[in-house]
């Protein structure tokens, strides 16, 4: 019998800006549309702890992980201290995942000092990169494989970081060589892999790819966001999709998270997690567990009562 999940929930994935401190380029007047989200316009505001807890207040989250926002690159860790600086009592950005380039020459001396910070405990460096100059994420194709990306890869062991891997689906066969090549490393996929072309051929490549990286133990993926890449979105569209990111890699190397405010622009918060939960009715209690909580627990050490503090439990 099919039992919707009304249990604790970690979201995996969610961003926080203030406009006010100017740190955020892409979402800037002047600024470009990116990526496929469409006109950013809505984006344009300030979202803070007390914006993210009314979106959620429906959902009993009790932890959740900030990605990297865009903040700009000549102060990577300008980021991280005003996160340290916001409001953790309600389980708000409890852990973060950093924006490091990690080509770049300062890369070592960046993951350093970003290790100074107990909440850090991944990082994300955007390789999202198609022909089309519009969908662009990252600067140029082919940056997995460069000798300087790898060297700072390399690194992240050494900080006990897990990587997030963002690219599209063409990408995700150098994906899986990538990963290979670093069975020591965790690596979780975000949104899905982003499958952003839904024609069958498309489809056909994101299946294949996404299927080809969770033959590798140390990958992990994120489903979020999947109405950046699916604008008209039903229940029934996004349904296959879930699905397969969780026949690929199972519950316990799959987790839920909202992306928001990002996939506020085609979808409220309340619709992306109750999709959530009524696409994964039929699951286990154990499975629905593993997904909406205890994966996201383990990845991104929320179990870890030290001084990055626990579960909506603040300082």
């Amino acid at each position: 019998m099919a039992q919707v999940y009304s249990g604790p929930i970690i979201d995996a994935h969610h961003h926080l800006w203030d406009l006010g401190l100017d740190r955020h380029p892409w979402l800037s007047a002047t600024a470009n549309d990116r990526g496929s989200l469409g006109n950013l316009g809505p984006l344009r505001h300030n979202y803070l702890p007390s914006d993210y807890r009314r979106d959620a207040r429906r959902h009993d989250v009790v932890g959740s992980v900030h990605v990297e926002a865009g903040w700009a690159s000549d102060d990577n860790v300008g980021e991280t201290r005003w996160l340290e600086s916001l409001d953790k009592a309600q389980g708000v950005a409890v852990r973060y995942v950093a924006q490091v380039r990690l080509a770049s020459k300062n890369a070592a001396a960046i993951l350093e000092a970003q290790s100074a910070f107990a909440r850090v405990v991944g990082v994300r460096d955007i390789l999202s990169w198609d022909t089309d100059p519009a969908r662009r994420f990252a600067a140029r194709d082919g940056i997995m494989d460069e000798p300087s990306f790898r060297a700072g890869l390399d690194l992240l062991q050494r900080h006990g970081f897990s990587f997030d891997l963002m690219v599209f689906p063409r990408q995700l066969a150098g994906a899986a060589r990538l990963a290979a090549a670093f069975p020591n490393q965790i690596f979780v996929v975000n949104h899905c892999g982003s499958p952003i072309d839904r024609d069958a051929d498309g489809m056909q490549v994101w299946r294949d790819g996404l299927r080809m990286l969770a033959r590798l133990d140390n990958v992990a993926v994120k489903i979020s966001d999947l109405v950046a890449y699916d604008h008209d979105w039903t229940l029934e569209s996004l349904r296959p999709v879930v699905m397969h990111c969780i026949e690929c890699f199972g519950p316990e190397r799959a987790m839920f998270g909202s992306d928001f405010p990002v996939a506020g622009l085609h979808a409220t918060f309340d619709e992306v997690y109750d999709s959530f939960k009524a696409i994964t009715a039929d699951l286990s209690g154990a499975e629905q567990g593993a997904l909406f909580f205890d994966t996201a627990k383990r990845i991104y050490r929320l179990d870890d009562n030290s001084s990055a503090g626990g579960l909506a439990t603040g300082e």
